[in-house]
């Protein structure tokens, strides 16, 4: 088994995914990012190449158990253990409950919170396996890596419009709480992330440009400075696990 340290990075988007694999990779892990299209990948693995850092990219449905499985197989043994798992997929897709469908609810929650579920699953069996040839029975059990689910607005309230969004999301804040509860006497810190407020994207900057014109304020999330608060839940000693933090522009409301 390779000594490899790595980062699993499920949805890589061009914003706080993708910001969380370049700190990551800038730490000295091996990133491993997820999108559903390669070649979306690809501008976000150059950038971690070209500054010096290791990336490999995967198209991958989260959604399909058979996929996940096969995927953490193939990181596992062919390029290194996984340390940390970020969990990022957004699943955001406003609609009036009036209109919603049986088929966009179950796809946002699929997205939310099953694909969050296998992921952690997976990756939770490999983590709770590792073995110290140096622990020592007295000395209890030591941390074993960090799954760090990332959640929203929604994760605490539903608004208008969002019943398939916010049901996923709560859901998924549920099953990272039920992970913590479990996993966390055995050497995993699990940790949920509510990211309350807009966050700087070309999406944001299209079709908010008032919210967007709030950036030079402070007003909007920086990806980056998410990205450093990903880096400092994983670096927590177990005596100080942080299990929901909270990030949000000082101007946004509670």
């Amino acid at each position: 088994m390779s000594n490899t340290r790595v980062c699993l990075v499920v949805g890589a988007g061009d914003a706080t995914g993708g910001a969380v694999a370049k700190r990551f990779a800038r730490e000295g892990l091996a990133v491993c990012v997820t999108r559903r299209s390669l070649d979306k990948l690809q501008p976000l693995l150059d950038h971690i190449q070209h500054a010096g850092g290791v990336a490999y990219g995967f198209a991958s449905d989260a959604r399909q158990e058979d996929e996940v499985i096969a995927l953490i197989d193939h990181i596992e043994s062919n390029i290194g253990q996984i340390e940390v798992l970020v969990f990022n997929i957004g699943a955001n897709s406003p609609n009036s409950i009036l209109t919603e469908t049986a088929r966009r609810y179950t796809k946002m929650w699929e997205m939310a919170c099953l694909a969050g579920f296998l992921n952690g699953r997976e990756v939770a069996k490999r983590m709770v396996s590792r073995t110290d040839s140096s622990e020592q029975p007295s000395e209890g059990v030591r941390q074993k890596g960090s799954i760090i689910f990332t959640g929203a607005t929604a994760s605490l309230r539903g608004s208008a419009n969002f019943a398939g969004f916010s049901g996923g999301k709560m859901a998924l804040r549920g099953l990272a709480q039920s992970m913590a509860r479990e996993l966390g006497p055995m050497g995993i810190h699990v940790a949920h992330t509510i990211i309350d407020g807009a966050i700087d994207t070309e999406f944001i900057r299209t079709l908010f440009p008032e919210r967007y014109a709030l950036k030079d304020q402070g007003g909007i999330l920086n990806p980056d400075h998410i990205a450093d608060a990903y880096w400092m839940l994983h670096q927590q000693p177990r005596d100080a696990w942080t299990h929901e933090l909270d990030l949000r522009p000082y101007m946004e409301k509670f």
